[in-house]
């Protein structure tokens, strides 16, 4: 595989991105919700003593929304990728050039995971800047950076973005609608939104043993999926029966 043909690909998707606003705009607002309004609300929190002794805990639970961010963010891309393609006109003449299926398959899967996964490690900074700021004084020290929250950021995220970006770009290489490769793709997030309630309940413990074996999963099931994509991309079929 010639990454130098990915690249061109994912820059001309970048450029696609650039042009749709309403994907831009609802990847950002929802990083600012996350990274801006939930420190707040732990703000409020602090101000209640009979919830300083959750605190710790409510702090890991919402730092795994970062795991959820980074499967959410990349679904408008990704399950845009080929629909947009075939709705522009421009899918048939992109599978008749010399590009391997593999080049196009991962110019998709970098445009759809660079943009995600760069905003949230730049919410999650924000996220963590902002909590200490305002839970330095009623935990007596900094609550971040810890080990889960490098976990969180650097491996889940990207581990769980990988994932979306797999799926979706599976789902929108079957998909003949926009509407519905983007209502399909969103679907990836409720396994993820489980494990988050489980927290909430106390079910599960984010510890960094589970954390780390959260990762491991996700390794396995990203090589599975990418395999099925790579599968389920069918040069011959999309250019004969994509009408």
């Amino acid at each position: 595989m010639r990454l130098s043909k990915a690249w061109t690909v994912a820059s001309k998707d970048f450029k696609t991105i650039a042009r749709r606003k309403n994907i831009l705009y609802s990847v950002i607002y929802f990083e600012a919700v996350v990274s801006i309004g939930l420190p707040f609300l732990i703000r409020y929190i602090t101000g209640k003593p009979s919830a300083v002794a959750a605190l710790p805990t409510l702090l890991n639970a919402f730092s795994f929304l970062f795991v959820i961010g980074a499967a959410l963010l990349p679904v408008g891309i990704a399950s845009y990728s080929l629909i947009g393609e075939k709705v522009q006109k421009s899918l048939e003449p992109l599978l008749a050039t010399p590009t391997t299926d593999e080049e196009i398959l991962a110019g998709k899967s970098i445009a759809a995971f660079l943009p995600a996964i760069c905003i949230n490690m730049v919410g999650a900074l924000i996220f963590t800047i902002l909590v200490d700021l305002f839970t330095r004084n009623t935990l007596n020290s900094f609550f971040f950076p810890n080990w889960d929250i490098v976990i969180i950021v650097f491996l889940l995220g990207p581990l769980s973005s990988l994932l979306s970006v797999g799926y979706n770009v599976l789902i929108s290489s079957r998909a003949n609608d926009i509407r519905t490769a983007q209502q399909l793709g969103a679907l990836i997030i409720l396994p993820l939104g489980a494990i988050y309630l489980l927290t909430e309940i106390k079910v599960l413990d984010l510890t960094t043993n589970n954390l780390l074996i959260m990762a491991a999963c996700l390794v396995v099931i990203d090589i599975i999926v990418f395999f099925l994509a790579k599968t389920a991309f069918q040069r011959e079929e999309i250019l004969t029966k994509w009408k």
